[in-house]
């Protein structure tokens, strides 16, 4: 099964580069078993909003919000296993 990964951010976020590190990090782990979407909010509004998001950096696995902020790897290795 491919996992689905969803990286909401803002470019004036300054933690955003952290969480979309971290997922890369952990695509290059996984490999084509991950697959990542990174969404700007200001480009896509509406789906942030159908998650009920109000904060960025946020990341959803499989359509779930699993994390709100930056994850470190091993938390984020945790949720994908």
């Amino acid at each position: 099964m491919v996992l689905k990964v969803e990286v909401f951010v803002s470019s004036s976020c300054p933690y955003c580069p952290q969480a979309e590190q971290v997922v890369d990090e952990a695509k290059r782990e996984i490999g084509d078993e991950m697959d990542v979407e990174v969404i700007n909010i200001r480009n896509d509004r509406e789906k942030a909003l159908d998650y009920g998001l109000m904060a960025v950096p946020a990341i959803a696995i499989n359509g779930v919000v699993e994390f709100l902020g930056a994850p470190t790897k091993d938390e984020l290795m945790a949720k994908l296993k």
